[in-house]
């Protein structure tokens, strides 16, 4: 099995979990943060779905002005637009062979100026473990939110 293909198959296998999670969070505690110098629930969760939006940017392009935010009125709402968005990058990474995948360059700006330039499944890669990250983050707001912690990884206290 070659990256692209661990990669889709690994990018497939975690979608579920990072749908649950944004679904789990309480709507009417969306500006919880454990500590003011954290992100509040809300600004990880628009995080998260704005890394989704860059995937299909970043897949078929050259350059991505990453995404940094991505408003949005409830986690159920915000959960099925990320849906959406993952079934698109789903598709695009199936059009896409290995040499694209391990040797075109992309380019990532922030707010228009030059941040990196990096292999694309470099780029991919990046963004996947940062979501995998925030979304690590997310389960530890849950409890003190009032929610219930999906299954992430095996079976969770709340879930069993």
């Amino acid at each position: 099995m070659n990256n692209l293909d661990f990669f889709k198959a690994y990018f497939k296998n975690e979608f579920k979990a990072t749908y649950d999670i944004i679904k789990a969070i309480p709507a009417d505690k969306l500006d919880y943060r454990p500590h003011p110098v954290n992100r509040s629930a809300y600004e990880i969760a628009e995080h998260i779905v704005a890394h989704v939006f860059d995937f299909d940017v970043l897949i078929n392009n050259n350059q991505c002005d990453e995404c940094l935010v991505f408003p949005f009125n409830s986690p159920s709402e915000l959960a099925d637009k990320m849906k959406e968005m993952w079934e698109k990058a789903e598709e695009s990474l199936e059009n896409l062979d290995s040499k694209q995948w391990e040797e075109e360059t992309v380019e990532l700006l922030i707010n228009g100026q030059s941040f990196v330039t990096l292999p694309r499944m470099h780029m991919v890669w990046f963004f996947h473990n940062d979501i995998i990250h925030h979304r690590g983050q997310l389960s530890s707001y849950i409890r003190p939110m009032g929610g219930k912690n999906p299954a992430i990884y095996g079976f969770s206290a709340d879930t069993v």
